[in-house]
């Protein structure tokens, strides 16, 4: 049986924990039991940090792109010797089951993979030039980065942001969420172990906005990943701007289904409703809001709500559980509101729609049916297990509420007109599109969303390039 580790930052290569700091309790989603006391960083161990980040990037920027890449592969073949371990601790502290934190280790050791290749794909172009003269674009690390990572992907998130980083040749200094240390650190440890100077690396933990501040605020930093909230991203990217730090900015979304008369129901189903409860809903791309053609409705709600219904909810690291309790406190008073508001404005609760036991923090799968537009859930991203269905027309009134509000990270749609199929490419107005398909991410392929969804790429060369900034050089 894995054991959850003792807690600690790394801070210029050092693990730093005690010496009388604050300290934050991270808890066991099911049972919300205490599994340890996680160190919080003051400034002077900020500053430390910054320091020692800038000395990193002077290490790393001129170290050859194949021993970048040696240990970005080293780093993920650790990954997979050490799936079963990572994947427990990710559960202990997130929730989710342990079938699910195990495909993360798998999916975080492929973007190693492909960082590691892109260290020999970093390409910039010679222009056309008069004889005597040259001019060539290049490509060069932006410099030190300040990430940050959020819960509910706690072994993916980190995974992404360190990997272009390192690929990128730059140093990073990771702040990785408090409810999931232990993650981040293990995905950390595989760097090291690989070969990483510890200079170019570190973890530090602390109350968010303190932090956010302190490093911002730094001309050391050059560069702000940031996934979460799009109203922590707005405000970081305020932040940001001060320094003109450049900013890759992966934020909140409502994922828009869109599901027309011509597709098969249930092969539908059989792909939204996991989709749905994957991660408790808490996913940034969970298909949320279900706009579906008015004659198959009545199909489609009815077999999402017997599918949601027959979830088996429980441990994550127990055989047989299909959906985790959700990841804090907070996410189910959230669920609670939103339901209430919404059968307060006229929705039907076709399944769910409450708490789960009086241990933990778990709660059902909820459809919720014929819900208004003004419906706070309508509006706002639910982020937990609540499937929204109401009919529609029209095509045409379809793609009007699928781009009504100004999120616009992942939308999908299922439908065997190969010409709607491509209008709907056009017109949906997201970052990423599954047609007839959930499966929208891949190391290969750039992760992003547009208007309040936020922007810049992870994941693909678009997000190794997005830690580098481009230089013209003019020789005559």
């Amino acid at each position: 049986m894995t054991q959850y580790p003792a807690l600690h930052m790394v801070i210029d290569g050092e693990k730093v924990s005690g010496g009388g700091r604050r300290t934050f309790d991270v808890v066991n989603p099911v049972t919300g039991e205490t599994l340890a006391e996680l160190p919080l960083a003051d400034k002077a161990d900020l500053d430390r940090a910054l320091e020692t980040a800038q000395r990193g990037y002077r290490i790393w920027r001129y170290t050859p792109a194949a021993e970048r890449a040696k240990v970005l592969h080293g780093a993920a073949a650790l990954i997979r010797q050490r799936a079963d371990d990572l994947a427990r601790i990710a559960t202990m502290e997130e929730g989710k089951p342990v079938g699910e934190t195990k495909i993360e280790c798998m999916a975080s050791a492929g973007w190693f993979d492909f960082a590691a290749g892109e260290c020999q794909r970093l390409y910039g172009r010679e222009l056309v030039r008069p004889v005597g003269q040259r001019s060539v674009v290049r490509w060069e690390p932006v410099g030190p980065i300040a990430a940050f990572a959020p819960w509910n992907f706690p072994l993916g998130n980190p995974s992404r942001k360190l990997g272009a980083a390192v690929a990128a040749g730059c140093s990073i200094i990771l702040k990785s969420a408090e409810e999931t240390p232990a993650s981040a650190l293990g995905i950390l440890q595989c760097l090291y172990d690989a070969g990483l100077p510890k200079e170019v690396a570190q973890a530090v933990f602390g109350v968010p906005d303190e932090v956010s501040s302190h490093l911002l605020a730094s001309p050391i930093i050059k560069k702000l990943s940031f996934t979460g909230s799009t109203v922590v991203g707005k405000h970081l990217a305020k932040l940001a701007a001060d320094n003109m730090i450049r900013t890759t900015m992966e934020l909140g979304g409502h994922g828009p289904v869109l599901v027309f008369d011509d597709a098969d129901v249930d092969t539908v189903l059989a792909t939204a409703a996991p989709g749905k409860t994957r991660n408790a809903g808490q996913v940034c791309v969970s298909p949320t809001r279900f706009i579906v053609q008015e004659n198959v409705f009545e199909k489609f709600r009815d077999g999402m709500a017997e599918r949601l219904a027959a979830t088996v909810v429980g441990d994550g690291l127990k055989d047989g559980t299909q959906m985790g309790p959700m990841a804090n406190p907070r996410r189910p008073d959230a669920m609670e509101k939103f339901v209430a508001n919404a059968k307060d404005k006229g929705a039907r609760v076709n399944t769910g729609g409450e708490r789960i036991g009086n241990q933990g923090y778990f709660f059902q799968p909820t459809v919720l049916s014929e819900i208004p537009l003004d419906a706070e859930v309508m509006n706002e991203e639910p982020f937990g297990p609540l499937a929204l269905i109401n009919p529609y027309k029209s095509e045409d009134d379809m793609i009007a509420e699928a781009n009504r509000l100004p999120y616009g990270l992942a939308g999908y749609a299922w439908t065997n007109d190969v010409k709607r199929q491509r209008r709907l490419a056009d017109e949906v107005e997201v970052g990423m599109m599954g047609i007839n398909t959930h499966m929208i991410a891949g190391p290969d392929a750039p992760f992003q969303g547009v208007q309040w969804s936020g922007h810049g790429s992870e994941d693909g060369p678009e997000g190794v390039k997005a830690c580098m900034v481009v230089k013209a050089v003019h020789e005559g």
